[in-house]
């Protein structure tokens, strides 16, 4: 009988040892549900109808700058709308931090030829050397 302070009762107090996943689990459905409903629209760029063409992906070691032509013809650069003059003068200042700048032009499938060629000679103009053309594969 004589068990003392930390007898009979001890049993009881003991700290558990089992953790419930439950909570984690619903909050990680949530987790996954909201990144499946905003992953669609995070594609960047402005809206372009891209044309159909049958090609290998191209491959780049570094990150390439993504300038968009509206069906209008004007150009944009990642989502933001820029003139021509200021599609010259952001180029040059990215291409001053990064010499090796790889452009990929997204030019609409009703831009007309000319259009594509004028934002094209810009990224000539200044100094880039690598320009890729976006196309949807068929």
């Amino acid at each position: 009988m004589g068990m003392g302070v930390g007898g009979q009762g001890s049993d009881r107090h003991r700290p558990m040892g089992d953790i419930n996943v439950t909570p984690l689990v619903d909050i990680m459905l949530v987790l996954l549900i909201i990144f499946m409903v905003a992953a669609p629209l995070l594609t960047q760029g402005v809206e372009v109808d891209l044309p159909k063409a049958e090609s290998s992906p191209l491959s780049t070691d570094n990150e390439p700058l993504i300038v968009s032509v509206t069906r209008d013809g004007s150009p944009a650069i990642e989502e933001k709308r820029v003139t021509f003059e200021e599609l010259r003068v952001r180029i040059n200042a990215i291409k001053r931090t990064n010499p090796k700048l790889v452009v990929y032009v997204r030019g609409d499938r009703l831009t007309s030829y000319g259009q594509v060629m004028a934002v094209m000679a810009y990224l000539q103009e200044a100094g880039v050397s690598q320009v890729g053309l976006v196309t949807e594969p068929r």
